[in-house]
């Protein structure tokens, strides 16, 4: 309990024994009154004086505004108990309400709390404590076993295990090595582990999640938009419906001589307690607070599970898609690609049709560019090569020891006029031109994730309609790989601004859903951008595609998607019941009080006893489990 919530309920308690204590005094008339005001200024004089403050700043209509016009009313009408009752409990719920949020905002807070305070920096041998701000890239930072990664780096020396927990929710441990690439926020469980830094403290993957989570309640759902108007023109027109309730029956009192059967037996003291009564149920705290810490929570409750959503409106948009589509290297295959076979033609050798490739592809990070210099055998000097040119969807030219060379797809074949040989192995076929003369091409394979399959089969079990995969590969390629994952549809040999355009295409026949596109890459990024949803792989994603996309999988499993669309429905229905029960329940008070059928404790539990159990409804949604598919597709993994 916090420092503030203490001095609340100390006042709570004082004002109660001070209540109990009045009530038992032998007093009437204004000697009663007066008591009364003890424990009510105790306990209610925070209420009054913001509504006080809220009023000279122009914020009339809000819950301090009603309490108080209800219970200085309630004094007014001699109902002194009753009054300073109403403050007492409003006062216990705003507590029970204050320790629920907070409750729950620490439990995200804690499981955001990934980032080390401190680094331990490698210098000439000497290793000193420093702040991951001040650590530079290049530099070398030495993890001690049950230490958090400070910053992205790749490991130089020692093999441990890292619990990736905290990052992409998964509880089997991975192992790494030299040469292993890690990420800040795991935590190194064994060995004694030096990582050369590749990332600044600003961009480490770290930062980007807890600026990704922090950001999140900036991009409000609809939902949350829609309370926050309902709010803005609810609380006038209550009030203005509360003291109709009070000034019609009243003047029909008054200058009726013969007044309506309904106002039989009243006066105008019953109208005004009616009207007060109205008053204290109409405070729309319930709705205000619950529907944004639901959305709050299944944000929070999503980033558990190793996913980030940036803010309540894709958790909500992600409720609402029907079509699927995927880019293929990367995002349902592993992207590690490797050669399987290389045909050189008449005058080359194997090993010099790599060495070519190779060389023209060395300053490219595409994986296929990556598993070309992997396979090549021969000591390369990057200054053979000059005039390097990357051309977008189709390969690369560059000139190597003065000559000629293009690297790439059929397209860029056929861009050259260059006749090209087909090859019936199955993968990437990447073809080489020397001087204008074709030497042969190189086949390069690719594997599909393990819970690639299970990801589709899941994303239709939860009502998706349609799975579309798009690839810049080859038709044989592309038609192998949707056959074996049971996607509905794909389109192969796609450059970049083809991915944008079929896209689109799908956005305008989506009859009502929404469509979410998931890639990694950085020619992603643009169709990333358009779709009703981008999701990005976050462990091996290009940083374009992450920045780019609205939710983001931190361990790139592709099953994650349907634990995402399951979170984002279940904090959609959470929001509806609160917003269902606390409205039903208040209409059904408010109507009571109009027909002088409901006291002044029915209304506090319509407000505040309807806040509370709505906020105790809203925290269920960051507690979400996996569902068995996602878990056995991890197993699988």
């Amino acid at each position: 309990m916090t420092k503030k919530q203490k001095k609340r309920l100390a006042r709570i308690l004082a004002a109660a024994v001070l209540l109990l204590a009045v009530h038992f005094l032998p007093l009437t008339g204004a000697a009663q009154a007066l008591s009364y005001l003890v424990p009510y200024a105790v306990i209610g004089w925070d209420v009054l004086w913001k509504a006080v403050r809220n009023i000279a700043g122009g914020q009339i209509f809000d819950e301090n505004f009603l309490m108080a016009l209800a219970t200085v009313g309630a004094f007014g009408t001699g109902e002194y108990a009753e009054a300073v009752f109403v403050m007492l409990f409003y006062q216990v719920g705003e507590l029970f309400q204050d320790y629920a949020v907070g409750k729950s905002r620490r439990s995200i807070a804690a499981l955001m709390d990934i980032r080390p305070d401190t680094a331990n920096v490698e210098r000439d041998g000497v290793i000193s404590e420093e702040d991951p701000e001040d650590v530079a890239v290049g530099e070398t930072v030495v993890v001690k076993p049950g230490e958090r990664v400070p910053l992205d780096g790749v490991v130089t020396d020692g093999a441990s295990t890292l619990d990736t927990a905290a990052l992409t929710g998964e509880s089997v441990p991975r192992d790494v090595a030299v040469g292993d690439p890690v990420l800040s926020g795991c935590v190194n469980q064994r060995g004694v582990l030096r990582i050369r830094v590749t990332k600044p403290a600003g961009e480490s993957t770290v930062s980007k999640i807890l600026e990704m989570v922090e950001n999140a309640g900036e991009r409000k759902s609809r939902s949350e938009n829609f309370i926050t108007r309902f709010a803005r023109y609810y609380t006038p027109c209550v009030v203005a419906a509360a003291l109709l309730l009070f000034l019609v029956p009243t003047l029909l009192l008054t200058l009726t001589a013969q007044p309506p059967a309904f106002l039989a037996g009243t006066a105008w003291r019953d109208w005004l307690h009616r009207a007060l009564i109205f008053l204290v149920v109409s405070c729309p705290c319930a709705l205000v607070i619950s529907v944004p810490l639901s959305f709050f929570g299944g944000i929070g409750g999503a980033s558990r599970c190793g996913i980030l959503v940036k803010g309540g409106n894709y958790l909500e948009a992600l409720a609402e898609t029907r079509t699927v589509v995927f880019d293929k290297t990367g995002t349902l295959t592993r992207g590690t690609f490797s050669v399987t076979a290389v045909h050189p033609e008449e005058g080359y050798t194997q090993e010099q049709l790599l060495e070519f490739a190779a060389l023209a592809e060395q300053f490219s990070d595409h994986p296929i560019s990556r598993s070309l210099r992997a396979a090549c055998t021969a000591q390369m000097d990057p200054a053979r090569a000059s005039d390097v040119e990357e051309i977008s969807g189709h390969g690369v030219r560059a000139l190597i020891d003065g000559r000629r060379v293009c690297v790439g797809n059929a397209r860029l074949m056929e861009r050259e006029n260059v006749k090209w040989l087909p090859c019936e192995l199955p993968g990437t076929i990447v073809h080489v031109t020397v001087d204008g003369f074709y030497a042969g091409h190189i086949v390069i394979s690719d594997e599909v994730k393990p819970d690639a399959k299970a990801a589709i089969a899941a994303l239709k079990a939860a009502g998706v309609r349609r799975t579309v995969m798009l690839t810049g590969d080859t038709k044989t390629v592309a038609e192998a790989v949707a056959a074996e994952l049971g996607v509905d549809e794909f389109h192969a040999e796609l450059l970049p601004a083809d991915k944008v355009e079929l896209t689109e295409r799908l956005l305008s026949g989506a009859d009502g859903g929404k469509v979410a596109f998931v890639g990694d890459g950085i020619n992603d990024a643009p169709v990333l951008t358009r779709a009703d949803v981008g999701i990005a792989m976050g462990a091996m994603g290009a940083d374009a595609a992450i920045e780019a996309a609205d939710v983001v999988l931190m361990d790139d499993q592709p099953s994650k998607i349907a634990l995402a669309m399951r979170i984002s429905r279940k904090t959609l229905g959470i929001v509806r019941q609160n917003i269902v029960f606390a409205l039903g329940v208040k209409a059904l008070v408010l109507l009571l009080s109009a027909l002088g059928c409901a006291n002044m404790w029915e209304a506090v539990f319509a407000d505040v006893g309807v806040a509370v159990v709505a906020i105790l409804n809203a925290m269920r949604a960051i507690h979400i489990r996996r569902d068995s598919g996602t878990e056995s597709g991890r197993k699988q993994a």
